[in-house]
């Protein structure tokens, strides 16, 4: 039983990361979606070209599937943490005034 694998054409997968990396110059520069979309596409990028990386050069696609699976943990986590924080960084950045200051204050400013 033999354990060797096809060996991918490394110069197309190059090529590959390098258009990824130039589309992801270029759509910032051409600001043609919201904010929003704009990091969502590019972390959609990043996140192929990452995979792209780890399949080929880290040579995870050859590897059992459980190398994978441990390898994925990080990016579940990260996510996961992503989503979790999402209401402290939506946050509006707000400064506590307690009651008594504000009723103060708007008193003062109706007279």
């Amino acid at each position: 039983m033999e354990n060797t694998h096809h060996e991918p054409n490394y110069m197309n997968i190059f090529w590959a990361l390098t258009a990824l990396t130039v589309i992801e110059v270029i759509i910032p520069l051409l600001d043609l979606f919201p904010r929003t979309t704009n990091g969502m596409i590019l972390i959609t990028l990043a996140v192929i070209k990452a995979t792209m990386v780890a399949l080929y050069f880290m040579h995870l696609k050859y590897e059992k599937s459980a190398l994978g699976w441990i390898a994925l943990t990080p990016m579940v986590i990260c996510v996961f943490l992503v989503f979790m924080l999402m209401p402290d960084i939506t946050a509006q950045n707000k400064t506590y005034q307690p009651p008594e200051q504000a009723a103060v204050s708007e008193s003062g400013a109706s007279h």
